[in-house]
């Protein structure tokens, strides 16, 4: 254990991907153990890891995010949030927010999310009188709504690895998001009168509806994905299927603005981001393989248990845990990797598996606004060209804010099942 830890923490010391450092880590412990022969068994793990039907959606709904992207809609989404916020003090926060918000059914990563809005928000509040590391920072707590509304790759994921209903967390996740971008609205307004920040340009009348009218899709995609899912119209992959299908016929018929270039770059930025997320778990899964060997995840679990078995005190280890593993990894690596120490504590939780699945994503999607490798904090800095020190500091009150929801999602049961049991 502390030599797997100890290789993986000197390779991302070294600037080593994360993949290749859970790579390294493994490769390690099986030379310094004398396992040569499961060396062999490597590239069996790796194809194990990622042989799924239900990981299909992963690239598809990248891809859907990408072409949806290209069309332009990051615009739209923006210009209609606008003209719902009218002319409010601090309004260019709010349409941030709000735009975060509408976009996570379009995106469903927060990188994909932070890289969108940043690059059209962050320019536009600082131009306004907003300071970089704030606009910065506001952009990157939002990114977190992209991951609990569907299209999301990580409740993907959960419900890959664990037989969860991915419908079921779809619905699960609307409310939390809902909660974190109040939150986040209310935190920018009180702000905005503390800092007399300037008010939101209003949006011409004679341009609302055609906001609207633009907006409109943006906001079906979500609707179409679940309401198919939970209608059996298809499963989980046919519905990021039927995703990249409305991305082509709305940005090629609707919008106009796909061409046949900006297909090809789409599909070329699928490719690529599909292959470093199914590295990572397949990476990912080779390093729970030999976790499993020294029965880490066993030995993880009884020292949980032997603190304490009261469902209250487990539920705040795991929380912890989770907090500390986004920190230094991407989530789903850090999912894959947990798993099997779930398999051990869960049953004495007393958690729905579909409130469970949005605790576990919540939490370690904090840990991508985080550092050190809190990826989202780092394209955002780039947009605003501020440090990684500026933006952290300016984040601090705004995860504080996802981390009260994240104590919602667990102490209120409602906010994540109310819906998915409503529409059973």
């Amino acid at each position: 254990m502390i030599l797997i830890l100890a290789t993986f923490t000197f390779a991302l010391a070294l600037g080593i991907p994360v993949a290749i450092s859970l790579g390294l880590s493994s490769i390690s412990y099986l030379l310094a153990h004398g396992h040569l022969h499961l060396l062999l068994a490597m590239p069996q793990r790796m194809i194990a890891g990622i042989d799924s039907f239900v990981l299909l959606t992963i690239p598809l709904f990248i891809l859907a995010g990408n072409l949806m992207n290209a069309a332009n809609l990051t615009q739209q989404i923006v210009r209609f949030a606008q003209m719902l916020v009218g002319r409010l003090r601090g309004g260019l926060a709010v349409v941030n927010v709000i735009s975060s918000l509408l976009f996570a059914g379009v995106s469903g990563a927060a990188t994909a999310e932070a890289s969108a809005i940043g690059s059209v928000m962050v320019p536009a509040m600082v131009r306004d009188g907003y300071r970089p590391a704030y606009a910065a920072a506001l952009t990157a707590v939002g990114s977190l709504l992209g991951p609990m509304i569907p299209p999301s790759l990580s409740l993907v994921l959960y419900g890959a690895l664990t037989g969860t209903s991915i419908g079921d967390l779809f619905l699960a996740g609307i409310g939390p998001a809902f909660a974190l971008a109040g939150l986040l609205t209310l935190y920018v307004l009180w702000r905005a009168r503390a800092e007399n920040h300037p008010a939101a340009p209003l949006l011409p009348r004679h341009e609302r509806r055609a906001a609207t009218v633009g907006a409109i899709p943006a906001m079906l995609l979500p609707v179409i994905i679940v309401g198919g899912i939970r209608g059996g119209i298809f499963t989980p992959t046919e519905a990021a299927a039927v995703a990249c299908v409305y991305a082509l016929l709305i940005g090629g018929l609707l919008y106009r603005s796909l061409s046949l270039r900006e297909i090809e770059r789409s599909f070329f930025e699928t490719a690529t981001m599909s292959a470093g997320i199914m590295l990572v778990i397949a990476m990912a899964s080779v390093t729970a393989f030999v976790m499993g060997i020294e029965n880490i995840p066993q030995k993880v679990a009884a020292a949980m248990l032997s603190v304490s078995e009261t469902p209250a005190v487990l539920i705040l280890m795991l929380n912890l845990l989770l907090l500390v593993l986004g920190l230094f990894l991407e989530p789903m690596a850090a999912m894959i990797l947990i798993m099997p120490i779930l398999a051990q504590v869960t049953p004495l939780m007393g958690l729905d598996p579909v409130q469970m699945g949005i605790m576990i994503v919540l939490n370690l999607m904090i840990g991508m606004v985080t550092p050190p490798v809190g990826l989202v904090l780092f394209i955002v800095g780039a947009i605003a060209r501020v440090s990684l020190e500026e933006v952290t500091r300016a984040a601090l009150p705004l995860i504080g804010l996802a981390v009260l929801v994240l104590f919602l999602t667990v102490a209120a049961p409602p906010l994540t099942l109310f819906l998915p049991s409503l529409l059973k």
